[in-house]
């Protein structure tokens, strides 16, 4: 196989592998509603621990890792260049945002676009979750630790691994350009803020109650 028909393939691989929705698919498995019709309507981990809890969420942020990881590690492999890498890795994203699988009604792109980026390194993946965490823990908006996470992430390349800076750098204003509605509404002051223990409770509420044993009084 030629070069150009290596990564026309890794490309339809990747998109493909990108749409399909592990938040549908695990809601279903599990007996939870369609992320596309609860809460925020969104396909992704933070949705679906709204609607599902941590369990579930922890299984769609894996799996919508994976997307990622797995099409930019292979392609890493196959040694393609690396403006190309950039390509097969946002072909996956794009799978997610755009299923061809699921109505082309997909999420933001976030966990895939960050699982993308990590096989560049442990120490890249570990910085990408902790900025992530600590803008959540600081701001109170997944949202906004996502962009702000995002514009963080080529920078952090930069000094790690420059080989990867433009490849996630493309990858980084996918997901900004992705969360434009999320920024008008920061600006207005009306996108919601992001609470662990709001949505553990909502959980715990949802959960069905234990069986009580018959009494004959």
């Amino acid at each position: 196989m030629s070069e150009a028909a290596l990564i026309i393939f890794m490309i339809l691989a990747a998109y493909l592998a990108g749409s399909v929705s592990s938040a549908v698919l695990v809601c279903k498995m599990r007996g939870l509603p369609d992320p596309r019709t609860q809460g925020s309507g969104n396909p992704g981990a933070t949705n679906v621990l709204r609607i599902g809890g941590a369990a579930a969420a922890g299984m769609v942020l894996f799996f919508d890792m994976l997307k990622g990881a797995a099409p930019a590690y292979l392609a890493y492999l196959m040694e393609i260049n690396a403006i190309w890498l950039g390509v097969i890795a946002i072909a996956a994203c794009l799978g997610h945002i755009y299923p061809v699988f699921f109505d082309f009604k997909g999420g933001k792109g976030v966990a895939t676009a960050f699982g993308a980026m990590a096989p560049i390194g442990d120490d890249l993946a570990l910085a990408l979750m902790g900025s992530w965490l600590v803008m959540v823990l600081i701001t109170r908006y997944s949202s906004l630790a996502a962009i702000l996470t995002a514009l963080l992430a080529p920078v952090y390349t930069h000094y790690l691994d420059d080989r990867f800076t433009v490849p996630v750098a493309m990858l980084s204003t996918l997901i900004i350009i992705r969360h434009k509605d999320n920024i008008v509404r920061l600006v207005q002051g009306k996108e919601p803020r992001f609470s662990i223990r709001n949505k553990f409770r909502k959980a715990r509420n949802k959960a069905p109650a234990k069986s009580q044993p018959p009494r004959f009084d």
